[in-house]
């Protein structure tokens, strides 16, 4: 994929970028590109086309203009699945992220939006711009919210314009927590502190490490079930969950950066370095210190989790920690995240949302939210 600095759109509109056909009747119309067909890209794919009846019948046609993978593209796909198969009625080409947008922005003034499923850096460096020339950006990419504090201020920036920029999937997969956030912030409530499981794979992990497999082996069983990062460690070392916190963060204005959030790792510093394939090799060497830690736990009367908290003044950290059996986060289930909100209002009695936060399916579903969301807010051009 080209991830070269971004340029003007208009200087990069393909020739045969062709304008929707102009429909007779009122409904609203989006034209849709997907950047990263992966597992979730395919799994909200799937979701897309299941719901079209429905959509149409509610006067929102969804026009999925094209897909790009890392190193091709399909324009005007009739076949979004992107199965490999490759025959006369398929057109690829090399993909070129300024050449996509420019495609799924047309020329006709249409309702435009971008889909960002790839976890690419360079990907998100583009969103300011896709969002200038006219795109709504939705993502579950977590590094634009995450990473420097000067970009996400400029993709903030370039929502002035009237763009949408959701990105509800990049904290807790399908749970409505930032929409949650936002509501709050926007009716005149104050946060004090955010404190959760930001982590579909760690809850999965601390709830089902009850010694009776080793650790490593619950590691293996999450990685296969695609609970994981394709590099567990992503999850294991909390940075994962600290990008998370970040992104909350600085939803309530706070300008937190990733150095200022202390992290604790599961992943021992002799890892950390390794290529993928050997640190899975010897996911063993995790097998005693969390034995250890699952011990401490138990000799407390509590119980092992996986949390993240941001107090009012800014301090926030990652770290797996013993919780009394009585507290909220204690009884957990499967994958669920679980976020509590304290405020001004909710100040006694913590707002929680809690659900299921991993998983290609329940994150595409986070994703459509944001999308059908964008399409509510479209006028109507007939």
């Amino acid at each position: 994929m080209n991830v070269s600095a971004p340029q003007s759109l208009e200087a990069s509109l393909p020739p045969h970028a062709m304008a929707l056909p102009v429909t007779t009747t009122r409904r609203r119309s989006l034209a849709v590109g997907l950047i990263g067909p992966g597992r979730v890209g395919s799994a909200l794919l799937d979701q897309l086309r299941a719901t079209q009846p429905r959509l149409a019948r509610a006067g929102l046609e969804l026009k999925l203009c094209g897909v790009a993978a890392s190193k091709r593209m399909w324009l005007d796909s009739d076949d979004p699945e992107l199965n490999g198969r490759c025959d006369s009625a398929q057109t690829w080409r090399p993909s070129d992220l300024n050449e996509f947008a420019a495609h799924v922005l047309g020329i006709d003034g249409r309702h435009a939006l971008l889909i960002d499923c790839s976890a690419n850096d360079a990907v998100a460096s583009h969103y300011a711009t896709w969002l200038t020339a006219g795109l709504h950006v939705v993502t579950p990419n977590k590094l634009a919210g995450s990473g420097s504090l000067s970009r996400w201020q400029a993709i903030r920036a370039a929502c002035a314009g009237g763009m949408r920029f959701r990105y509800e999937a990049t904290v807790c997969a399908g749970l409505p927590v930032v929409q949650t956030l936002r509501d709050l912030l926007d009716t005149g409530d104050e946060l004090t502190s955010v404190e959760g499981m930001f982590s579909g794979t760690l809850a999965w992990l601390c709830n089902r490490h009850d010694g009776n497999q080793p650790f490593s082996a619950l590691v293996r069983e999450a990685h296969a079930l695609g609970y994981t990062e394709p590099d567990p460690r992503d999850d294991l070392s909390g940075m994962d969950v600290a990008r998370k916190l970040v992104i909350l963060a600085r939803e309530a204005g706070w300008p937190l950066s990733l150095e200022n959030v202390e992290v604790q790792s599961l992943v021992p510093a002799h890892l950390a370095a390794l290529a993928v394939d050997e640190f899975m090799e010897r996911l063993e060497e995790l097998d005693e210190p969390m034995a250890a830690r699952l011990a401490e736990a138990r000799a407390q009367g509590g119980v092992l989790r996986h949390r993240a908290h941001l107090d009012a003044h800014g301090h926030a950290s990652v770290k797996l920690t013993v919780l009394p059996n009585g507290h909220p986060f204690a009884h957990t289930r499967l994958t669920d995240n679980v976020v509590q909100f304290s405020t001004r209002r909710y100040r006694d009695n913590p707002l929680l949302v809690q659900g299921p936060g991993a998983g290609p399916e329940v994150t595409a579903a986070g994703i459509f939210a944001d999308v059908l969301r964008i399409a509510e807010g479209l006028e109507i051009r007939s």
